[in-house]
């Protein structure tokens, strides 16, 4: 866990919400072994994919069932302390894509994400908080795209110009999926 840590310590905040959650992060990993499994019930890690194509122009999106809205694909650490592994693998299992890394071992985004109470496979789970180290991936938009009907209902590619528009979270659209697209375009600018 103290590699992680030490990412996170390492990661450059590009703006308020994020030098936020990044201290939230450390210093809630120093006060809770535990971080890194669901049965912390108050908060764990998680980890995302902001999956793009090879021109970057879209984005590849899931319609999540418990957040009934589209969304990145994303998952527990359960234990997991390489995240960045986490976040491929969820990638792949919930859209069938064989994502990859764009800049492996680097934090492209991080972020405290607040999960609603729930029901799954039959148990209620309680409100609590993700906190979510995101990575941007690339994956080859003509592989064929498969649903994780557990988790999902519908995959899909979006452009670039409609990925705002479809998700139905106004904070993760504002706070979130803006700030994954302008750094997406920044570096398609570089």
């Amino acid at each position: 866990m103290q590699m992680l840590r030490d990412q996170i310590a390492a990661y450059q905040p590009a703006n308020e919400q994020e030098a936020a959650d990044q201290q939230l992060m450390l210093s809630f990993m120093d006060r809770n072994p535990d971080c890194l499994n669901r049965s912390n019930l108050a908060a764990h890690f998680s980890a995302s994919g902001w999956i793009v194509n090879k021109a970057r122009d879209k984005v590849l999106l899931c319609y999540h069932k418990v957040y009934d809205s589209w969304s990145w694909t994303g998952g527990h650490a359960d234990g997991e302390s390489d995240l960045e592994a986490v976040a491929i693998r969820e990638a792949n299992e919930e859209t069938g894509v064989h994502a990859v890394s764009v800049f492996p071992g680097r934090i492209f985004s991080l972020e405290t994400l607040y999960v609603m109470g729930h029901e799954k496979r039959g148990q209620y789970v309680p409100c609590h908080l993700h906190l979510n180290l995101t990575y941007l991936l690339e994956a080859d938009e003509d592989e064929v795209l498969t649903v994780n009907q557990e988790e999902n209902s519908g995959v899909r590619w979006f452009p670039n110009a409609e990925v705002l528009t479809r998700p139905t979270e106004p904070w993760m659209v504002e706070r979130v999926y803006r700030k994954l697209l302008e750094r997406t375009a920044a570096i398609q600018n570089n």
